[in-house]
């Protein structure tokens, strides 16, 4: 490689660093949907949540990390063992009242620190792959191993039914990171946007070993996104199979995209197999692709092609032509990026069917500059908006609910200060949803 392409490697490294992994230590400012402070749904949220300490779950295959015998983390390093968790959040605020004023645009003054206080491993699963042995044709996975992990396996969904039932909650908010991405800052990115989404979900951060540093830390985190997919792929299954479950939304950034977009293609090839829809067989709802560090080639054959959609109720790609990361990253690989597509990359003829026939909606962020650029899910005011709306109401774009305005492309168009003046009624989105 010339001294070119070596620097390119690196500036791309860099800024996907920069972009992945400065998760602020505070609460993001508030959506502009919530520029009144009685727009926060605080009176839905159950009483077990109405508190500055919730729980946030994980599932990682990151190796642990102990000091003196006792869990203090996870680290970049693979696990062939998933674990299962929960991570102890510390809002910096007074009480659970003082939390929502500050959830307000009229309360933002006063920011809100977010620490994580503590974890507990409640589940480590056997490694895989699980021993087997062929038996009549065909591989078998060891008896003892099988029921060893089925097992663990019920262990987890028992600790996730116990929260069904602790907080009523029977939806599952799934958020998967990027590139470069600390343990730490999966967990805080992931309280944020339950938080702000209402606390109506179960939330769980699928946490894979990136963090790698160095001109070659982006690719092998990368390398560390495939080795993850099965255990992402697990992880949906578990939760479908579920009768409690009634609905899993997934939000997934940078490089998280690629492997959830695998994941999901195959448990979408899984349930057609097996005679089932993939959205009744997997419980999908809403699927949010936010700068995807994805191949604009490979996701028309792995997404659409597979017709990975049918699946969702709804995709919403947030895409952003000045994601300078993503940028650099398409120059480097000379093949376009799904999180920064331009408007020549799908004419609108396709959009338009993809958002007719799909259920796909592509959300162009405008005015997302520097370190905004590629991270802008978690800190935007706007973006947060949308995704707050698409998650609360499961409106479409460009409806009262959910007031995007559509380019002459197809793209709907997310100003900076959407919702404007056209700010929804809240209260009937609660009345809808009773």
């Amino acid at each position: 490689m010339g001294r070119c392409g070596a620097r390119g490697v690196f500036v791309i490294c860099v800024l996907l660093g920069l972009a992945a992994c400065n998760a602020a230590i505070q609460l993001a400012a508030p959506p502009n949907v919530y520029v009144r402070a009685d727009n926060y749904p605080s009176a839905r949220i159950p009483d077990a949540l109405r508190n500055i300490t919730p729980q946030i779950f994980y599932i990682t295959d990151r190796g642990a990390q102990q000091e003196g015998g006792a869990l203090v983390g996870y680290g970049k390093e693979r696990s062939a063992q998933m674990a299962f968790g929960a991570a102890q959040v510390q809002f910096g605020a007074a009480d659970w009242d003082d939390l929502v004023v500050r959830t307000s645009v009229e309360g933002s003054r006063r920011q809100s620190r977010l620490d994580i206080t503590g974890l507990d491993e409640m589940v480590r699963f056997s490694a895989t792959p699980l021993p087997d042995r062929r038996e009549t044709g065909g591989l078998r996975v060891e008896a003892k191993a099988a029921q060893d992990y089925a097992a663990r396996t019920r262990a987890f969904q028992q600790a996730i039914r116990e929260e069904i039932k602790r907080t009523g909650n029977d939806q599952v908010l799934i958020f998967t990171h990027g590139a470069f991405t600390e343990f730490d800052d999966a967990i805080v990115t992931l309280a944020n946007l339950w938080h702000y989404i209402g606390r109506d979900s179960i939330p769980i951060a699928f946490s894979w070993p990136a963090g790698n540093r160095g001109p070659l830390g982006y690719f092998r985190d990368r390398a560390a996104g495939d080795f993850s997919v099965y255990h992402a792929k697990e992880t949906l299954r578990m939760l479908a199979e579920m009768p409690e479950v009634a609905q899993i939304d997934i939000v997934a950034h940078s490089r998280g995209t690629d492997i959830m977009s695998q994941a999901l293609r195959e448990a979408v090839i899984f349930q057609r197999g097996r005679g089932v829809a993939p959205k009744l067989g997997m419980k999908t709802g809403t699927l949010i692709l936010a700068a995807a560090d994805l191949d604009t080639g490979i996701m028309q054959q792995r997404l659409l092609t597979e017709r990975t959609s049918e699946a969702f109720e709804q995709v919403n790609v947030y895409v952003n032509p000045n994601d300078f990361a993503l940028r650099l990253s398409s120059l480097l690989t000379n093949s376009g990026r799904v999180g920064a597509l331009q408007a020549d990359d799908l004419d609108a003829g396709d959009i338009g069917r993809l958002r007719k026939q799909a259920l796909i909606h592509f959300i162009q962020v405008e005015d997302a500059q520097g370190s905004d650029s590629h991270s802008y899910f978690r800190g935007n005011p706007a973006v947060l908006s949308d995704i707050v709306l698409a998650l609360r109401t499961r409106a479409f774009p460009g409806g009262t609910l959910r007031p995007l305005e559509e380019g002459e492309d197809g793209i709907w168009l997310l100003h900076p200060n959407y919702p404007l003046e056209r700010l929804p009624d809240l209260d009937l989105e609660a009345e809808l949803l009773r």
